[in-house]
C-alpha cells in the first residue's frame, strides 16, 4: 500500500501546494519585481484556478481515455512546466501563461490517484489510501513557507527549486504507480443521473468551499491588519497549519472507526471552530486556529474523497472531480463574498459569520452506499 501512497502523498504536494498554493506566498515580490498592477497580479492567480477548473471537468474523460498512470504524469509535467515558465516570466503575459499551465495538475492528480486507490488497493485500504495521498497538501505547505520566508525576493530561484523536486516526484511516480485499465462500462457509470447521485455531496463540498475561503484568503491579512503580526509569524501561522493537516491522514482510519456520518460532523465542527477562535485575541487561541484549520481542512477534503469514490465505487475520478469542482467553486464565491462582507462590516465579524456558515454543512446527509 505504501509504495502507491508515498509518491501520491508527494504528486499531491508538488501539484497541490508548490503549483498552485505558493504563487500567493511570493505574489508581492513578483508583483514589484515584473512591475504589475494590482489586478494584473489577482488576474494571474485566478488563472490557476481557471485551469484547476477546467482539468477537473474534463479528468475523468482523459483518465478513461489515456489511464490512471498516464494522467498522473501529465499532472507532474504541468507541474515542472508551469514552474519553470513563471520562473523565467518577464512580464504579465508569460507569468499568466504559467500559472494556468501549473494549475492544471492539481485538478487531475485527485481524480486519478482516488481511481489508483479503486484498482490497486484493497477496499480496507481503499479508505486510507485516499485520506493519507490526500495530505500531500500539507506536505507540500510545510515545505513551501520557509523555502517563501528564505527566498521572497529570489523568488525565480525558489520556483526553479520547485520544478526540481516536481521532477524528481514525477519520475518517481512513473516507476512506482501501476497501469491499470478501468474495468467498467460506460452504460454501468451513466445508470443513473450523476448529478442526483451526487447532489449532497455537491451540496456540502459547495458549503465546505465557501466557508473554509475566508481562511485561505484573509487569515494572514487578517493576522497583519488586527494583530500586527509580522510577516514571519504569520509564515509561522502558515507552516502550523500546513504541518497540523498530517494528522488529517488519519481520516480514512476514523472513518472506518466511527462511521462516514459522524466523522464527517466532527470536521464540520472543528473547522467552524477554526474560523471562530482566531478572532479571540491572544498568541494561543491564534496560533491554535492555525492547528484546528489544518487538521480539519484535511480531514473534511479526504472524507470528501472517501464519500465520492464510495458513491462511484465503479469510477472514482467522477464523483472526486464534481466533489473538488464544487469545492472550488465555492472557495471563488466565498473569497468574493468575504471581501464585500469586510469592506461593510469589519474582519472579526466577519470571520465570526463564515464560522457560522460551515455549520450549515452539519444538516447535509452523508450517505455511505
Amino acid at each position: 500500500m505504501w509504495k502507491i501512497i508515498f509518491p501520491g502523498i508527494a504528486m499531491v504536494g508538488v501539484t497541490y501546494a508548490f503549483a498552485r498554493l505558493s504563487f500567493g506566498l511570493f505574489l508581492p515580490n513578483i508583483t514589484v519585481s515584473l512591475g504589475l498592477s494590482e489586478s494584473n497580479a489577482g488576474f494571474a492567480s485566478s488563472a490557476a484556478y481557471i485551469a484547476y477548473s477546467l482539468a477537473l471537468v474534463i479528468s475523468s474523460y482523459i483518465i478513461s481515455r489515456f489511464g490512471q498512470k498516464r494522467v498522473i504524469q501529465f499532472s507532474g509535467l504541468s507541474a515542472i512546466i508551469g514552474l519553470i515558465v513563471i520562473a523565467l516570466s518577464n512580464g504579465f503575459f508569460s507569468l499568466i501563461c504559467g500559472t494556468f499551465i501549473a494549475g492544471l495538475g492539481s485538478g487531475w492528480a485527485s481524480p486519478a490517484f482516488s481511481q489508483v486507490a479503486a484498482t490497486s488497493l484493497t477496499k480496507e485500504d481503499s479508505d486510507r489510501g485516499n485520506t493519507w495521498i490526500n495530505t500531500g497538501t500539507s506536505f507540500g505547505l510545510i515545505l513551501s513557507g520557509p523555502i517563501a520566508l528564505l527566498f521572497a525576493e529570489q523568488w525565480r530561484f525558489a520556483f526553479i527549486v520547485f520544478a526540481t523536486i516536481a521532477l524528481a516526484v514525477l519520475i518517481w511516480n512513473s516507476v512506482s504507480i501501476p497501469a491499470k485499465d478501468i474495468l467498467t462500462s460506460k452504460q454501468n457509470i451513466f445508470k443513473y443521473s450523476i448529478f442526483n447521485k451526487a447532489k449532497f455531496i455537491l451540496i456540502s463540498s459547495l458549503i465546505i468551499g465557501i466557508g473554509s475561503s475566508i481562511f485561505w484568503t484573509f487569515s494572514r491579512t487578517y493576522l497583519a491588519v488586527e494583530y500586527k503580526m509580522s510577516s514571519a509569524e504569520s509564515s509561522l501561522f502558515w507552516v502550523i497549519m500546513g504541518a497540523s493537516g498530517v494528522v488529517g491522514g488519519f481520516a480514512g482510519g476514523l472513518i472506518n472507526r466511527i462511521g462516514l456520518t459522524l466523522s464527517y460532523r466532527i470536521a464540520i465542527t472543528i473547522m467552524a471552530s477554526a474560523i471562530l477562535i482566531i478572532t479571540i485575541p491572544t498568541t494561543t487561541t491564534i496560533y491554535l486556529s492555525s492547528v484546528f484549520f489544518g487538521i480539519s481542512y484535511i480531514f473534511i477534503t479526504g472524507i470528501l474523497i472517501v464519500w465520492s469514490s464510495h458513491k462511484f465505487a465503479q469510477m472514482p475520478s467522477i464523483g472526486v472531480s464534481l466533489s473538488f469542482l464544487a469545492l472550488g467553486i465555492g472557495q471563488s464565491i466565498g473569497s468574493s463574498g468575504a471581501g464585500e462582507m469586510i469592506d461593510i462590516t469589519t474582519y472579526t465579524i466577519t470571520f465570526v459569520a463564515f464560522s457560522l456558515f460551515c455549520l450549515i454543512g452539519l444538516l447535509v446527509p452523508v450517505k455511505r452506499d
